[in-house]
């Protein structure tokens, strides 16, 4: 995976994000899974459903630190910039505290390509069901993280990433199903020891 650091950070990144503020990190393993995911991309939505369980585990267990890089890929398939946005609204769950269930909530919830996508209010809502507060809508009202959204995406057509869901452990692409990055994981967690 190619460095990118040419891109400037935008001067506010979500409570979670790793010291580059590319993504939002869940847990702290010594291996580090880089999920490339957009909230309108089917794909990914199968690959949450299939994974989820499975990833969460790794990180519960310290094996893995997994960031999470929100994209605007698929704007272009939305009337609103709907990736973009509900990326930026991620980015204000993780500040609330509750990243990993409002990632859930956007896939269950997720509207077809071609729509207009979620509306502002629709990701408000969402993310009072899932435990956030009026701060969160406050952030998602105002697009405090548009910008971010924006960094995160130019930062993975960067690095490369064309296609999503993308996955790398430690760098390195894998397929992206638990089995692969467990496997990939391990490996590089016994070869650290």
């Amino acid at each position: 995976m190619a460095s990118a650091n040419v891109i400037d950070p935008p001067s506010r990144v979500p409570d979670g994000a790793p010291a580059n503020g590319d993504g939002i990190a869940l847990g702290s393993g010594p291996v580090v899974v880089d999920a490339y995911v957009d909230f309108l991309c089917p794909f990914c939505k199968m690959f949450e459903q299939q994974n989820g369980e499975a990833l969460d585990e790794l990180v519960e267990t310290d094996v893995i630190t997994l960031v999470y890089h929100p994209l605007g890929f698929l704007d272009r398939l939305s009337t609103t910039r709907y990736s973009t946005r509900a990326a930026a609204a991620s980015g204000c769950a993780s500040d609330g505290g509750h990243f990993r269930e409002y990632l859930n909530t956007l896939y269950d919830d997720q509207p077809p390509e071609g729509s207009a996508g979620l509306s502002d209010d629709r990701l408000v809502e969402l993310g009072l069901q899932v435990g956030l507060d009026e701060n969160f809508g406050n952030c998602v009202r105002t697009g405090a993280y548009i910008g971010w959204a924006e960094y995160v995406t130019a930062l993975a057509i960067a690095r490369g990433v064309s296609g999503i869901p993308t996955v790398y452990v430690d760098g390195a692409g894998v397929p992206a199903s638990a089995r692969a990055i467990a496997e990939a994981a391990r490996t590089k967690s016994a070869k650290s020891t």
